[in-house]
């Protein structure tokens, strides 16, 4: 039984529950207060009967005194004996106002016989109701019982109950109304932010652009539902951001798939034309096999560089344990000379200029990929250049980083389209022509190693120059 109500008790909502409580322990507090009150009434009364009888005897003593037995007649309802006592007995006077049943007065007058003060007791007499007893010594030997009866006492007390029981009950009701009220309005806040929960449990996640357009803008609740808001709206705007990012990583992904297949499929489909070659008779001439042999593995090489690029950045991005990376102390301005080397003899027509200064910059770096990306960045302002534009490369060190900027005076690089330089298989050219540019993934490819390497690479320039700068710190990881 007992569990069954508290299973119900926590299925109530927490206004109710809060509301429920509050009642039971004012309950607990009126139930307290009704007690003492009402035992604090019970012997106040009692004292002011027992001063009462304290002087009725008084005046009665002076009459067993004078007569053996009290003459004058008690208050209607009382009762009033005198007994000889001795260590043992005590015996009755006659006549005496007793009741039929006087046996506790007897007992009192025995029990008086050993004190040496006035004794009172509150005792129920068979047939009356309850009385309080007090006995006094009229002379040695001689004892004086009288008994008052308690019934008004009690009728007092039992109406002080019943008020108490009234006041309590209505005051009780009244607090777990407007306490429930109270709490209501207290929890309007708490509400409004279950409230706004549902609606984002509503709204649809899976969306590419999917944005939370719901929070909570209530004001009322206290300091510690604003605290409790505001983490809300907080968790609110990480959800959103979160799936900010994870939708502008499924577009990139999708972007990436979609360019990844379209940069594969113009070499698959040469290897398949020449492949198919073969079959006519003219293609099986010696000078003819040649030329065809000679296109299908300059398409397969094609495919394999775009391969290993894409493989790379899978690598990087996936922050492996074992980083593609062998770092070890470089002389960065011999690395940046065996670039503009290989530079100037695979692009002649390209003037290179290096300035490093003569001084030796020392960093701790993975010589083969920071060689991919001088490559990169060179062959980049080679392809996208005329003929006969100059190049230059500047290396410069410092005790916290080093750098190398790679300048070209060609076109430069619309504003709009630098933010976009160096994602994957971006071109400015939108036509994607392969005359002037190869895969989209050298720039890529350059970023992501230097970043690898704890760097940064940055394009800046404007019309009619352009302009890439790489920092690595001295101490690359």
């Amino acid at each position: 039984m007992i569990r069954r109500w508290w299973r119900a008790h926590r299925g109530l909502r927490l206004g109710t529950r809060l509301a429920l409580g509050l009642g039971a322990l004012s309950l607990v507090v009126f139930a307290g207060v009704g007690t003492v009150l009402t035992a604090y009434m019970r012997d106040y009364l009692e004292r002011q009967l027992a001063d009462q009888m304290k002087l009725v005897q008084i005046v009665q003593s002076k009459d067993a005194a004078a007569h053996g037995t009290v003459r004058r007649k008690p208050y209607y309802g009382w009762y009033t004996a005198v007994y000889d006592v001795s260590a043992s007995s005590a015996d009755l006077r006659t006549p005496a106002e007793v009741p039929a049943d006087s046996r506790a007065l007897t007992d009192l007058a025995r029990t008086m016989a050993r004190s040496e003060k006035d004794l009172t007791r509150t005792v129920r007499i068979g047939g009356h109701g309850p009385y309080l007893l007090r006995a006094c010594e009229v002379e040695p030997g001689v004892v004086l019982v009288s008994a008052a009866p308690l019934g008004d006492v009690e009728d007092t007390v039992d109406r002080l109950v019943t008020v108490q029981v009234v006041a309590f009950g209505l005051a009780l009701l009244a607090l777990v109304v407007l306490g429930r009220r109270m709490l209501r309005r207290g929890l309007k806040p708490l509400s409004d932010m279950a409230s706004t929960a549902h609606g984002i449990a509503s709204h649809d996640l899976t969306e590419s652009a999917s944005r939370l357009p719901l929070r909570d803008g209530g004001r009322d609740g206290g300091q510690e539902v604003a605290e409790l808001r505001t983490a809300f709206n907080t968790m609110l705007e990480h959800i959103d951001a979160s799936l900010a990012v994870r939708a502008e990583a499924e577009r990139r992904l999708r972007r990436f798939v979609a360019d990844a297949s379209h940069e594969l499929r113009t070499p698959l489909m040469s290897v398949r034309g020449y492949a198919d070659l073969f079959q006519y008779a003219a293609a099986n001439e010696p000078a003819e096999r040649e030329r065809h042999l000679a296109r299908l593995r300059a398409e397969a090489a094609r495919m394999g560089v775009l391969l290993d690029d894409l493989l790379l950045l899978a690598r990087l991005d996936a922050d492996e344990v074992e980083a593609p990376l062998r770092c070890r102390e470089t002389d960065l301005t011999e690395l940046v000379r065996q670039a503009a080397d290989a530079f100037r003899a695979g692009h002649p027509d390209h003037p290179l200029t290096v300035r490093t200064g003569g001084a030796v910059v020392k960093v701790r770096l993975d010589p083969q990929r920071i060689r991919q990306v001088l490559d990169n960045l060179l062959t980049n302002a080679a392809v996208h250049t005329p003929p006969g534009t100059a190049v230059s490369v500047t290396v410069s060190g410092g005790a916290d980083a080093a750098r190398v900027a790679v300048a070209d005076a060609g076109p430069g690089i619309p504003a709009a389209d630098r933010e976009r330089i160096f994602d994957r298989f971006y071109r400015v050219d939108k036509a994607r022509s392969r005359d002037r540019g190869g895969s989209g993934l050298g720039l890529s490819v350059a970023a992501s190693l230097v970043r690898a390497h704890g760097g940064t690479v940055e394009v800046g320039g404007g019309p009619g120059a352009t302009v890439f700068t790489v920092t690595l710190p001295a101490a690359a990881r």
